[in-house]
């Protein structure tokens, strides 16, 4: 019986030892990942803000034209997209009472004008009458009252019809710059109210055009005038190079952007209206530990870069970032330069893991 025992433990042992396996983890330690590492090195960076555009005409180039009172579109000889020069014919208006107010106004003039030959004349003819005693004072007295009454009438009729004149010039609106048309609301014979309620052609000048971008206000005060921007190019190509023209020097509280205003290098692919990405670069910050953005693992609010050591294995590090662009990212702690940093297959890795690196 007692062999029988024996026997039967010696069987259990070796199933026992026969169904051991190695552990996941043991797996993963015994086994190299293959990853591919770049060294963190010392540089320089540049901070890159981030912001939405529209395009816009600038300030002096675009034209909204509207009546100056209630009209008739007499002529409008341009349509959408068509080329202006200065001095084209944009809009020719009606408007009867204009015509009648400039012509009153010169019938007012011409007879003032008449009152006041016809004052001059008395009062010459009644001064001379008196020196030679045959009229009385009174009657040189009321003939120079006169006089002033009629030149008073004369300069009052005159500003009239400069006023008339006027208002009668804007029945016809001339380009003021080259430019094209870029909306056209109405078509000869319509007729039109006043006021940018309703309005007949808008004319820009696409050569000058501007972006208009909503930046951080966080970071309005690292935004200098004169600073560098690129403009992700709408139909896929490089970027455009821009340029910041001015940034608000105030902002209404509670407001979350202020209102950039850059100027394109070239606006060949730019059209007004259009919404652009923009990045405006900042300050340069010198002597920064600089390591690929792909060696960056975000884990919920931690940032995570991991290392080879001299013992052919993986390193965890928490770091601290600080500016972060397509190119590089600034590691302000954690890390240090000459560091080999995991650019690739470092996701999933285990701190102490047996690595190799990719040739």
């Amino acid at each position: 019986m007692m062999k029988v025992w024996r026997a039967l433990a010696v069987a259990g042992a070796l199933a026992g030892a026969g169904c051991h396996r190695a552990s996941p983890d043991e797996t993963a330690a015994e086994t190299a990942v293959t990853v591919a590492v770049e060294a963190a090195r010392t540089g320089t960076i540049r901070e890159e803000i981030t912001a939405t555009g529209i395009v816009t005409p600038p300030p002096g180039g675009e034209l909204i034209v509207t009546a100056p009172e209630a009209a008739r579109i007499a002529e409008l000889p341009k349509a959408e997209g068509d080329s202006v020069r200065v001095g084209d014919l944009l809009v020719r208006f009606e408007v009867p009472s204009l015509t009648a107010g400039a012509a009153s106004s010169k019938a007012a003039i011409d007879q003032a004008q008449a009152r006041v030959d016809n004052a001059k004349a008395a009062a010459a003819r009644l001064s001379g009458l008196f020196e030679r005693g045959v009229a009385a004072r009174k009657e040189v007295e009321d003939a120079e009252r006169e006089l002033r009454e009629a030149d008073a009438a004369l300069a009052q009729a005159m500003s009239a019809a400069t006023a008339a004149n006027e208002l009668a010039g804007r029945m016809t609106v001339r380009a003021r710059f080259a430019g094209i048309v870029a909306k056209r609301w109405h078509n000869p014979g319509d007729l039109v109210e006043p006021g940018p309620g309703d309005p007949i052609l808008r004319v820009i000048d696409p050569s000058r055009l501007e972006i208009v971008a909503a930046a951080p206000v966080a970071d309005l005060a690292r935004i200098a005038a004169g600073a560098p921007a690129r403009i992700t190019d709408p139909g896929g190509g490089d970027p455009l190079e821009a340029t910041v023209i001015a940034r608000p020097a105030a902002v209404e509280a509670g407001s979350v952007t202020g209102a950039v205003r850059l100027r394109p290098a070239s606006s060949k692919t730019l059209t007004a209206g259009m919404a652009v990405q923009l990045a405006i670069l900042g300050p340069e910050r010198g002597g920064a530990v600089l390591i690929p953005p792909a060696a960056v693992v975000h884990e919920g609010t931690a940032a995570i870069v991991m290392t080879i050591g001299p013992d052919a294995k993986a390193h965890r590090h928490e770091v601290e970032l600080g500016i972060v662009t397509a190119e590089a990212a600034e590691v302000r702690k954690g890390i240090a330069a000459g560091d080999k940093v995991i650019v690739r297959g470092q996701n999933g890795l285990p701190d102490g893991a047996a690595v190799t690196i990719e040739s």
